[in-house]
């Protein structure tokens, strides 16, 4: 059994027991906390402060600390793993942290805010001082609408069925947790709530009819910003504050895309970007300050680590990441334990790995004829697992290119492509490259955890016109409908 030990969290007051010898980046991604250069210790980002206890430093993180002059308190959690009881101060709850590692340039208000990311999986809220920015606290956990069905279309099919009440309640309830238990250790008066969303999350948090998003063109009647009263949701939070849920931009491309657009300033740039939101159902958004074109395309469950034999999220027990050493696979488990099952990053490793040894063949085959490929003693990789990634990637590579096409640029027009989503923490660049995922060059390719959240707390400090400005320019699209389509996606299909 591993030994156990304690990471507390200030300005948090929180408390987590792990594994001896976690990485940093394991723990702390699940607060909130962004690693935007992925892991490089280039950007400082990820900077914490060690109150008590020790965190070794190697040559290369001092290195990095001096550059960024940083004095001996401090140490880039993406650096560190924690061997022996410790306290730090996370120091990214000081600002809000855009794709370019500036701060929001926002107009000071009185009060305080709450930013709400409500994701299939995942709830993600934080506590803003709207005076200056800052984030007093942060709280995550688990969506309870888990039961109804793990992906949008479990739980689409479970509010057919007459679920839709149960699963409003229970977010509802749980957000309104979630809340209470920030204003608990923070005795604040709210002033406004922003909470972002995929289209079907709003849909049930709203109480709006969910039936056009089951059948082609999955057109829907009310994307608009839905506003409510701590009354009417029966949330019992002192003050009167404005809660809003923010507006989807199409069918299946909601708020959350909305407010990363809005975190990445890609509607105020005049060099094209890309952003993409890796998942079951994978938004992606290609634009500039002139026209913006998005769309989302089923990528099918596989990066989460669904339809995977021994899949599984990005949590505790993960194969996060695996590399080719001595002639040997070696893997990374997130938490430092056993492996439970591999997650999608670990299976975009495996997969670039695989073809650069020739064990797999462009078609996705398994050169040798077996059905299985060892990982750990525990752990296999199988033909069928090889096939859902190819499923997942082509879906993705497909939606990119063609919303190159529909702006009739190409990818070497393209200043930075963004990733979106927890998920990114774990990448590795070159492997997303090689297996042709995103076929950019790397140094465009940038990491940025979590958008919607960002993009959900630069809403607290804008009115109504700052999201119409970017609706206006923005234009969303079927690519099924397009008899391109299944071209491009046969052909995306290939290991090359």
């Amino acid at each position: 059994m591993s030994k156990k030990i304690k990471i507390t969290l200030q300005p948090l007051g929180k408390i987590v027991e792990v594994n001896q010898g976690s990485p940093l980046i394991d723990v702390l991604h699940e607060f909130g906390v962004e690693f935007p250069c992925g892991g490089r210790g280039t950007c400082g980002a990820c900077k914490v402060k060690l109150l008590s206890g020790n965190l070794d430093v190697d040559a290369m993180q001092e290195k990095r600390l001096q550059k960024l002059k940083l004095d001996n308190d401090w140490r880039l959690a993406c650096f560190c793993a924690a061997q022996s009881d410790i306290t730090l101060e996370i120091s990214q709850f000081e600002s809000i942290i855009l794709a370019d590692n500036s701060t929001f340039d926002f107009k000071p208000q009185s009060g305080y805010g709450i930013a709400v990311d409500l994701g299939t999986t995942t709830v993600v809220a934080q506590l803003v001082n709207l005076e200056n920015g800052h984030i007093l606290d942060s709280v995550s956990d688990v969506n309870p609408q888990a039961k109804f069905g793990g992906d949008l279309i479990a739980r689409i099919q479970s509010c057919l069925d007459g679920n839709q009440e149960e699963m409003q309640h229970l977010i509802r309830t749980k957000i309104a947790s979630m809340i209470d238990s920030m204003l608990k250790r923070n005795r604040v008066e709210v002033a406004k709530i922003a909470l972002v969303g995929n289209t079907v999350m709003q849909h049930i948090f709203c109480g709006l009819n969910v039936q056009p998003l089951s059948f082609y063109p999955f057109e829907i009647k009310e994307p608009g910003a839905k506003a409510f009263s701590a009354k009417e949701l029966i949330w019992e939070i002192p003050g009167a504050p404005g809660i809003t849920f923010h507006t989807s931009i199409g069918s299946f491309v909601g708020s959350d895309i909305l407010a990363g657009i809005a975190a990445t300033k890609m509607a105020e740039q005049e060099a094209f970007s890309i952003l993409i939101d890796l998942g079951t159902n994978g938004e992606i958004v290609v634009g500039n300050r002139e026209k913006i074109v998005c769309a989302s395309t089923a990528a099918g469950p596989a990066f989460e680590g669904a339809k995977i034999n021994q899949g599984m999220r990005a949590t505790t027990g993960a194969i996060s990441s695996v590399t080719h050493e001595n002639g040997l696979l070696k893997s990374h488990v997130i938490g430092n334990v056993e492996a439970k099952g591999i997650c999608g990053s670990g299976l975009i490793d495996v997969i670039a790995i695989l073809l650069e040894q020739q064990q797999i063949g462009m078609f996705g085959e398994i050169n040798s004829g077996e059905e299985i490929i060892p990982l750990t003693p525990n752990i296999s990789l199988t033909q069928q697992d090889i096939r859902e990634f190819q499923l997942a990637k082509a879906a993705i590579a497909t939606g990119v290119q063609m919303l190159l096409n529909q702006l009739s640029i190409s990818i070497s027009e393209v200043g930075n492509v963004f990733i979106a989503g927890g998920f990114g923490n774990f990448l590795n660049i070159k492997n997303v490259i090689r297996t042709g995922l995103i076929e950019a060059e790397e140094e465009k390719i940038i990491k940025l955890g979590n958008t919607a959240l960002i993009g959900a707390k630069m809403f607290l400090f804008e009115d109504e016109n700052f999201t119409q400005g970017i609706l206006k320019k923005t234009t969303h699209l079927n690519l099924e409908g397009d008899g391109s389509f299944q071209d491009i996606y046969i052909e995306k299909m290939m290991l090359l």
